[in-house]
């Protein structure tokens, strides 16, 4: 096991000015996940601040998406707890969850290719709206719905395209879709699975640039492959590695480590 990293809170991540310890909004404790005889996760813990970003990455099988099922409501931990502002939220499901502020992002784009960009979002401002509205075809005109959804389209940048059909987007915009869907249920915590995943240079550049404007309003998990991407963005990175963390800190520290080099970043360089 490697000896985990922690980045001094005076020293700043490379590119990014130093900045005054973060609050934790989000906290994973010693996470156990078994499916029969396999140990999916392996006593996992995981902090995550407010305006800050922590890449989670590993190899295919390391568990990750294991992890992110847990920590949205999807699958329940065997043992451990996690904790949203200091409440243990452990035996909430996704969607209470979602309720709370903790929204997630599939590495499959799960998007209603039939409906306009605007439904798709205001489908998902209804999901949180303590309000019930009965009849969608009503609700699509209801301002309640559409406002929020605009402002979720805008800071994605699709705002041009609200009334188009989803399954005309481009791959990219799909993604874009998928995060204002997210920002619509007003989290506090995003939790994204493989956002640039299928995505070329421009659209990859796109999606770097919405996460860096989300950054200051949210704590964000980002599971991804891109190791470009991953140490451009993240101010801590943990390696997962057959379901438990085998280092966790500052980029450039986890980076250098040599046993996460032998288990994960010389295969995707």
């Amino acid at each position: 096991m490697a000896e985990a990293f922690v980045q001094p809170a005076s020293e700043a991540t490379p590119g990014r000015p130093a900045s005054s310890p973060a609050e934790v909004i989000f906290e994973a404790r010693s996470l156990e996940k078994r499916f029969g005889g396999l140990k999916a996760t392996d006593n996992l813990s995981l902090a995550l601040e407010k305006g800050r970003i922590h890449a989670l990455i590993g190899p295919n099988g390391a568990g990750k998406t294991t992890a992110l099922s847990q920590l949205s409501g999807e699958l329940r931990p065997d043992a451990g707890e996690i904790r949203f502002q200091g409440r243990d939220i452990s035996g909430l499901d996704m969607p209470r969850r979602a309720r709370i502020g903790i929204a997630r992002s599939f590495q499959i784009t799960a998007i209603f290719e039939e409906f306009s960009v605007r439904d798709n979002v205001a489908l998902a401002v209804q999901s949180r709206a303590s309000h019930h509205f009965s009849f969608f075809r009503r609700a699509r005109r209801d301002r309640r719905l559409t406002e929020p959804a605009d402002a979720a389209l805008a800071q994605v940048g699709l705002d041009a395209l609200a009334d188009r059909r989803a399954a005309d987007l481009a791959h990219g915009q799909k993604r874009q879709l998928e995060i204002a869907m997210a920002l619509a249920t007003e989290p506090t915590v995003l939790l994204l699975d493989e956002p640039m995943a299928g995505m070329g240079q421009a659209e990859t550049e796109t999606i770097v640039e919405l996460l860096e404007r989300l950054r200051p309003s949210h704590a964000i998990l980002l599971v991804e492959h891109d190791m470009g991407v991953v140490f451009r963005l993240a101010d801590t990175v943990s390696v997962l590695v057959n379901g438990a963390v085998l280092a966790s800190g500052a980029p450039e520290a986890v980076r250098n480590d040599p046993d996460v080099q032998a288990a994960y970043l010389e295969e995707s360089y």
